[in-house]
């Protein structure tokens, strides 16, 4: 097949990806969809499948409303949030010292300044949680404010171009939350000891979602695992984000349907990078954690594609010879450049268990993370199909 019938290819793969409803939140229909998808056109190219469903939590929200006296204020439902129709007395907190001296039991609790500077992780996350965070939930379980809303200004580095963003994203945290900008929280802290009205309509579902592992010769001693993460940050498209990659991969399964070479191929569409609880890479991890040892080296693709600049790929624990394969193969790719290594994405759960692994992703993403990740921006407009087919090629090359 040509460059331009992959594109053409990679152009239906990215627009599909993106149309599906409501989008594709792990857990969500519109997930499940995504999964369906990418599990059917890589099974038609004789690929073994392995689609076990794992218990994911999603929810469904609907209008929220605060009030203060006659005065609305704009607020946003955090996502996983409960529900509540509470009216009660304002608390305002900057800091985490002040939430300690607070005594907010049954009010309703504003946080914003410094303490809601970066978005917490949540409360039960196993790869990084950071002391202050589990600080912050103890607190506030601890205080049980009745509701809580949180004003955020901008954060790319961790939250992408959301603006505000919800400083909590947690199903297992239970207190009714809302969140607001940076503006509307100063003007509403101006209530402080008022009584304020807050409403959210919202529940959790309980639900299922699954990866999808798609193997050649599995029965081989060792393995090259490649990786993308097919789900998307809550009502974002996700084109670049990551419906990119996931596009590559499908690319790459159909480049690679004839190998016969000596390893097995293990192309996986994971799933949960942007749910709170990466339920896709923890059920990853319990059912295949015990095989890292035969993999050669795992390949991450993220944030690909992009219309400005080209694709930076750099090493994690790659042996010389592995890395000089590598690059070398890369460098007769025009769309191909060395970039600086990252360190929040999915390759990491391989890195941290030694496995050597190289990652793809914009060279462009800094941008990227400043303007539209994380956005409804993210879309297929943004993305060059023909920067996709390169990739792929450029991978097949490496691993033929």
């Amino acid at each position: 097949m040509d460059h331009k019938a992959y594109s053409e290819k990679a152009f239906t793969y990215l627009a599909t990806l993106c149309s599906v409803k409501p989008n594709r939140r792990t857990g969500s229909p519109g997930n499940r969809e995504a999964t369906d998808f990418f599990a059917i056109v890589v099974g038609n190219l004789g690929y073994q499948l392995d689609t076990t469903p794992f218990p994911c939590p999603d929810y469904v929200s609907g209008t929220s409303n605060l009030i203060s006296g006659d005065d609305p204020y704009e607020v946003y439902i955090s996502p996983y949030s409960m529900g509540c129709d509470i009216t009660a007395r304002l608390v305002v907190v900057e800091s985490v010292e002040a939430l300690k001296n607070s005594s907010c039991q049954g009010q309703i609790l504003l946080m914003e300044g410094g303490i809601c500077a970066e978005q917490l992780m949540p409360k039960n996350f196993v790869f990084y949680n950071p002391e202050h965070h589990q600080q912050i939930y103890g607190l506030l379980e601890d205080k049980k404010p009745a509701g809580i809303i949180t004003a955020t200004s901008r954060n790319p580095d961790l939250v992408g171009a959301l603006y505000p963003f919800p400083l909590l994203v947690d199903g297992d945290f239970d207190i009714p939350n809302v969140y607001c900008s940076d503006v509307v929280g100063e003007r509403l802290s101006k209530k402080v000891g008022e009584p304020v009205h807050l409403f959210i309509e919202a529940q959790r579902i309980q639900a299922t979602a699954n990866n999808v592992i798609a193997r050649k010769n599995p029965e081989s001693k060792g393995k090259i695992v490649l990786t993308a993460h097919i789900d998307a940050y809550e009502d974002s498209p996700g084109a670049s984000d990551n419906a990119s990659g996931t596009v590559v991969l499908m690319l790459l399964a159909e480049m690679l349907a004839d190998y016969r070479g000596p390893l097995d191929i293990e192309i996986v569409a994971l799933n949960g990078e942007d749910h709170y609880s990466v339920a896709g890479q923890m059920d990853y991890l319990e059912r295949y954690g015990s095989t890292f040892d035969q993999i050669v080296v795992l390949i991450n693709i993220d944030d690909v594609g992009y219309k400005i600049g080209r694709a930076a790929y750099s090493f994690y624990g790659c042996p010389p010879d592995l890395q000089d394969k590598a690059g070398n193969t890369f460098k007769k790719f025009p769309g191909m450049v060395q970039g600086e290594p990252w360190y929040n994405g999915d390759h990491m759960i391989f890195v941290q268990n030694g496995v050597a692994s190289i990652a793809i992703t914009a060279e462009m993403v800094m941008e990227l993370m400043a303007t539209i990740t994380h956005t409804a921006q993210d879309i297929p407009d943004i993305v060059s199909p023909a920067k996709l087919v390169e990739i792929a090629q450029a991978l097949s090359s490496f691993i033929n």
